[in-house]
């Protein structure tokens, strides 16, 4: 017969084993925590910096809202003293120009047409937008207005004829033509005047 193998008895676990097992373990937890606050302290640091581009970005929109209002009232003020005198030269008599009037829509009363110049007499009158950079939309807009101009005048038993003008410093071709197409008549920068620029053909509406 073979000689039975003795099996060595098995090693149990020793104060020392469980003890460094113990410290490893709170090692790895100390290390997972100091990961968790860094990661924390990170993120705070994230939402502040958000918090501040955002500040930043705010106050940089409002500067550049308060820039383009005071650029637009030099462009507003450009135009303003020989409008009138340059629609009477096209037949107009306008004896009265008026900026920065608003009129309430009568259909909304939280809607108001603002007008930045208004030039007038007893039989017509011309409501002019003015921009520094003139685009589609603000034609648009600028339609919209006149119609509001025209409901608040018949509630008011007021018979005049109403013309509307798109003025700006910018305007593109296609724009001018745009608005010119919707019946507008475009006024534009000449010197140190300004132009009211009248293609041939060209039929004012009127509301």
């Amino acid at each position: 017969m073979g000689k039975s193998k003795t099996r060595k008895p098995r090693k149990g676990l020793t104060f020392e084993d469980v003890w460094a097992a113990l410290m490893e373990t709170r090692k790895h937890q100390e290390e997972t925590a100091r990961q968790m606050r860094e990661t924390d302290r990170e993120v705070k640091e994230t939402a502040r910096q958000m918090k501040e581009t955002d500040r930043i970005i705010k106050e940089t929109n409002r500067k550049f809202g308060e820039f383009s209002n005071r650029f637009g009232e030099i462009v507003e003020y450009q135009v303003l003293p020989r409008i009138e005198e340059k629609f009477n030269e096209l037949g107009f008599t306008f004896g009265r120009t008026c900026n920065g009037i608003s009129i309430k829509d009568e259909q909304d009363e939280y809607k108001v047409a603002d007008i930045d110049i208004f030039l007038e007499n007893g039989v017509c009158a011309i409501a002019i937008e003015v921009k520094v950079k003139t685009l589609q939309k603000d034609v648009d807009r600028h339609k919209q207005r006149m119609a509001v101009l025209r409901r608040s005048a018949d509630k008011n038993n007021d018979k005049r004829v109403f013309y509307g003008a798109m003025a700006g410093s910018i305007m593109t071709d296609e724009v001018k033509a745009y608005a010119q197409k919707a019946g507008f008549y475009t006024i534009v920068p000449n010197g140190e005047t300004v132009k009211i620029d009248v293609p041939k053909g060209f039929i004012p509406r009127d509301w």
